[in-house]
């Protein structure tokens, strides 16, 4: 079975974001950037069914040099070779599309991917690379077994699990739990450094969309201690600042 699972590079969660050319674009100056963590579960549990199965596992990644430091991880955890698509990552559509390239070019039985990223949580790529495919596409994926050539799925559902099965090759978006969080051990580091990473130019259409501008939240507003014994005032508060009754 040959399995790719594409991942993202991502701001860590605790970084603080700041906006360049007149709030146009992210500057990454003194950012770290991390696996995205949805894509983290997907990496952990094709390694998983490489133990189990004996199946190869190839990383894509659609980024700039600066993404490698993250898709070296990715080889350092158990995957066997890597490709990353030499262009940014504009949108959902144009990652999908050299995603889906790759793929028509490799025959992949099975295509792993977070069920979104972290920095615009657009959760697309994988329907659209499904749709390119004329693939299955299911997410969030929770649980996955691989029983010959059927899948057996549970995914999130609103109000409970879904559980079901399919024929591959499949395009699944990931989520916790479906597998163990795995970090990379000096044996997996030392070995990564010789696994092969192949750098392609981009394919297809450019992107379809442009960004306008990004805006910070607003900072958080200072807190109010209440007395126990003002439960009126807590209510007003709630209901004229917070307006959440």
């Amino acid at each position: 079975m040959k399995i790719l699972v594409c991942v993202t590079s991502v701001p860590d969660t605790t970084t603080k974001i700041a906006f360049t050319d007149n709030n146009t674009k992210l500057n990454k100056a003194g950012v770290t950037f991390i696996t995205g963590p949805y894509d983290d579960y997907a990496l952990a549990r094709a390694v998983e069914l490489k133990e189990k199965t004996g199946a190869s596992i190839t990383v894509i990644n659609v980024g700039e040099a600066d993404s490698e430091p993250v898709i070296r991880k990715c080889l350092a955890i158990g995957a066997d070779d890597a490709i990353r698509v030499n262009a940014e990552p504009t949108d959902a559509y144009f990652v999908a599309e050299q995603i889906a390239a790759i793929a028509k070019e490799n025959s992949y039985d099975l295509i792993l991917m977070g069920r979104e990223s972290i920095d615009y949580n657009g959760g697309q790529v994988h329907g659209i690379v499904g749709e390119m495919l004329g693939f299955p596409s299911i997410s969030p994926v929770m649980q996955l077994d691989i029983d010959g050539d059927t899948a057996k799925i549970t995914r999130e559902i609103e109000g409970g699990k879904e559980q079901l099965e399919a024929k591959l090759p499949l395009v699944l978006g990931c989520q916790e739990p479906i597998a163990e969080w795995k970090i990379p051990n000096m044996r997996g580091i030392m070995t990564a450094r010789t696994k092969p990473l192949k750098i392609v130019e981009p394919t297809g259409t450019d992107k379809l969309t442009t960004v306008a501008n990004y805006e910070l939240p607003a900072p958080r507003s200072a807190v109010k201690m209440i007395k126990a014994d003002e439960a009126e005032t807590l209510i007003q508060l709630l209901r004229t600042e917070a307006k959440v009754i």
